[in-house]
């Protein structure tokens, strides 16, 4: 099979298709006891690390889900630890940065990655996914977007008001928009390696965008954003934007070049297509949360996102954010039937 003409990338190119198709954002694990059999042993850099092992954790929700896209098991900070910055993956905390960048001198110490040498582990997975899906579903491939990266770094680990980043932009913008530069060339050489490696999608993951203010975004980090998707334009792959609390940004991130715009459950999905425009497809966008609600209640919301894509081609279903540790497997199953069932009832309709 030709993965170009497989459901999702069909749907990301906004043409006609059977049906919605539907993914994760952290499907690889989280809610699935075989992954958690699998940390019982290894951590989540060292998963990372073996290739064939983190294939396997990456095609676990695919063959127990039936998702139409395997999104390759890592973490946004993998193309940073790959370029010497010291940082641990905490349980129940997320990244740690050891020594927070928060002068010049830290910053001109970060240097371009290459990405065969320094994440070897990250383009061979992608290589075995590749072969062992052959072509049926996408492998997805992501990074951390410049402003995401930028927060870790400076704050040191996640952050509610992220009062250090903010700071050291608006105090030293000079030195925020080097380290920008630095980030952007990292992130373009990590993407274009993954797709030389077989990703067939890419997502720009940006977090943490919903700290920033619409003109915020558009002075210090929409500029990074555009060059990215400019770059990866030629390689082919579609470009998904995804970012967190981001209603008050769509107007901007609409005309950064990305393919399809991922929004979360605070804007209601067919405002949000109204915003970015028809020429863009729309991913998302249920509630995470809404998830641990008896089945009748999440079919019913399943039922309101696909209702409001109204059939349209374009529509990636997704949750608002990734997958919650604790969310019930027997749930999350029901949700892909659901759209499965559903949209394909909406599709046939929205074709007549």
């Amino acid at each position: 099979m030709n993965v170009d003409d497989s459901l999702f990338l069909r749907t990301a190119r906004r043409e006609p298709a059977e049906r919605t198709p539907v993914w994760f954002m952290r499907q690889a694990g989280r809610v699935l006891p075989e992954y958690r059999a699998v940390r019982e042993r290894w951590t989540l850099l060292e998963i990372c690390r073996q290739p064939e092992l983190c294939a396997e954790v990456t095609l676990q929700p695919v063959e127990r889900l039936g998702v139409d896209g395997a999104v390759m098991f890592a973490d946004i900070m993998l193309p940073l630890i790959g370029v010497g910055i010291d940082i641990d993956i905490v349980d129940e905390v997320g990244p740690v940065v050891a020594s927070p960048i928060r002068s010049r001198a830290g910053v001109e110490a970060l240097r371009p990655i290459e990405p065969e040498a320094d994440v070897p582990f990250v383009l061979e997975t992608i290589r075995l996914l590749d072969r062992a899906l052959g072509g049926r579903i996408p492998v997805i491939g992501f990074s951390g977007a410049p402003f995401t990266l930028a927060a870790y770094l400076i704050e040191g680990r996640a952050s509610r008001d992220f009062v250090n980043t903010k700071a050291l932009m608006f105090s030293s913008p000079d030195l925020w928009h080097m380290l920008m530069e630095r980030l952007t060339t990292i992130i373009v050489a990590y993407l274009r390696a993954q797709i030389g490696a077989g990703a067939a999608v890419i997502q720009l993951f940006d977090s943490w965008l919903g700290a920033l203010s619409p003109a915020d975004y558009a002075e210090f980090v929409q500029p990074y954003s555009r060059r990215i998707f400019a770059a990866l334009r030629a390689e082919g792959a579609p470009l998904i934007h995804f970012g967190t609390n981001t209603a008050s940004l769509l107007d901007e991130m609409r005309t950064d070049g990305a393919d399809v715009i991922g929004v979360d459950w605070r804007v209601a999905l067919d405002e949000a297509w109204t915003r970015v425009g028809a020429d863009h497809g729309i991913q998302g966008n249920l509630d995470p949360v809404a998830l641990f609600a008896p089945p009748p209640y999440v079919r019913r919301r399943v039922a309101d996102v696909l209702a409001r894509a109204g059939g349209r081609p374009g529509h990636i279903f997704n949750l608002g954010h990734g997958l919650l540790p604790g969310t019930p497997l027997s749930n999350v199953q029901r949700a892909v039937e659901w759209v499965r069932e559903l949209s394909e009832t909406a599709q046939f309709a929205a074709a007549k």
